[in-house]
């Protein structure tokens, strides 16, 4: 344990907070919550989001940062610094297939951020102006099919990733979150007022955030349940270990709950306020928004073109999703990072080069898979490598890895509830009653068994 007690820690509350804030807040944030909460009842989608955010997503997470600091390593040497020693079962085995999911996340995230870089610099060059939806879906195709635009685009964003961590947590990385996070608050704040301020913005607003239970009742009614648990249990990206390495640098006299409110209400705020920049911008240009990657990169270029000063606030709104994107970046390879330097003693610039090697040699499938290996459809017709990878991911890594750390810190063969209680009461924290344990025992697993089979089954087009 002397060996980790030497480990870097945050050297204020607010690193540590906007670090995890980075590493949840991510481009779903913007093109999935948006759309799900106007297609399945606005602000009552909203209110029972908030409330599986609180019984779900906040449970999960502060087992996982609680996990992190007690362990004070990455996932994999967190658990096996925990686990019980009399256990039979090596508990920390399986953590390492759920720990590659930072690598596979990578692989597709770092290719995405390469297409907001460029998409950032081509409104800075004006390359948008006079553009129809026609043009804007044919910008898009072409910088698809374009195999080295891409490759360029993402050693990019892995060099800025690469950079940041190789100068350490305290030196670099709180630093540049801080500025960043900053920074994408500013312009989120920037963007919803010049939105609101659209001709018609009012009606944008309505279908956004106006209650709607007649989205809810009826048939919909399983699947805005559903839809509202997923999205409240994957928008913070708990279950392969991101979140856990961020709490191996917190202060131990910090609090878990009242960080990690914080973390929550930074998340939720990132994803209303990309709602209220969305449709009320939308709404006034009669444009109908979607979901996904075609909102970004083909609706939205064609609303910031009927605005006034439209090369201005497309290059604002493109920068905004470049720095949530490279603050995910950021975070999510620092964990594979600390894991070269904790598993294997190298050093931390020989972690983070070897890595970014790997990760950048790695993406190049997801490039591939738009162009030169298109034919290849894994999931099915219209698919591509990026749904495949997004898949094994989002839909089995993340809730599985949820689920394993819910039973570790529950099950005395794992950790312990009581040992778990004793990290989550530190710093005037939190001693969860009896009810609660008993849920977070014995109810949660199964709340999320059930998230990951029907989300499966959704996938499948089974039910």
């Amino acid at each position: 344990m002397a060996e980790n007690n030497l480990r870097e820690q945050f050297a204020t509350r607010a690193g540590f907070i906007l670090m995890t804030a980075g590493c949840a807040i991510g481009l779903g944030n913007v093109w999935r919550f948006a759309y799900i909460t106007g297609q399945y009842g606005g602000g009552f989608f909203v209110l029972l989001y908030l409330v599986f955010l609180a019984f779900l997503g906040f449970p999960v997470m502060l087992m996982e940062l609680a996990v992190g600091r007690a362990g004070r390593n990455t996932f994999p040497g967190a658990i096996r610094n925990l686990q019980n020693p009399q256990s039979k079962f090596a508990w920390y085995k399986p953590v390492y297939l759920l720990f590659s999911g930072n690598l596979i996340l990578l692989m597709f995230y770092s290719v995405i951020t390469g297409w907001l870089l460029m998409y950032s610099l081509g409104f800075i060059m004006g390359k948008f102006s006079g553009v129809t939806a026609e043009s804007c879906g044919g910008i898009f195709g072409g910088m698809l099919d374009s195999v080295w635009s891409q490759i360029a685009a993402m050693l990019a964003g892995m060099v800025l990733t690469v950079a940041v961590c190789m100068g350490g947590v305290r030196k670099t990385i709180e630093k540049v979150i801080k500025v960043m996070m900053g920074g994408l608050f500013v312009l989120l704040f920037v963007l919803v007022i010049q939105s609101l301020c659209l001709p018609d913005a009012i009606e944008g607003v309505k279908f956004f955030l106006k209650p709607d239970l007649n989205k809810f009742w009826g048939d919909n009614m399983l699947e805005t349940v559903h839809a509202a648990m997923a999205q409240a249990f994957f928008t913070l990206s708990l279950g392969i270990g991101s979140i856990a390495v961020c709490g191996s640098y917190m202060d131990s006299n910090n609090s878990l709950p009242r960080e990690g409110v914080w973390i929550i209400a930074l998340d939720t705020m990132v994803a209303v306020c990309s709602g209220l920049v969305i449709f009320p911008a939308c709404a006034s240009f009669g444009i109908k928004a979607d979901a996904g990657p075609s909102l970004i990169f083909i609706t939205l270029p064609r609303v910031f073109e009927g605005m006034t000063g439209g090369v201005y606030w497309g290059s604002v709104f493109f920068i905004f999703l470049s720095i949530a994107a490279l603050s995910t970046l950021i975070a999510v390879f620092e964990n594979l990072a600390a894991f070269g330097m904790e598993e294997w003693k190298w050093s931390r610039k020989k972690s983070c080069l070897v890595f970014g090697v790997i990760t950048s040699v790695m993406s190049l499938p997801c490039i591939f898979g738009f162009n030169i290996w298109k034919k290849i459809q894994l999931l099915g017709k219209n698919t591509n490598i990026l749904d495949l990878e997004d898949f094994i991911v989002s839909d089995n890594l993340l809730p599985l890895g949820a689920l394993f750390i819910t039973i570790f810190c529950m099950s005395r063969y794992g950790w312990g509830q009581e040992n778990f209680c004793r990290e989550l009461s530190k710093g005037n924290g939190w001693m969860p009653g009896k009810a609660m344990l008993f849920y977070m025992r014995w109810v949660l697993p199964l709340v999320i068994i059930a998230i990951w089979l029907v989300g499966i089954c959704k996938r499948f087009s089974w039910i």
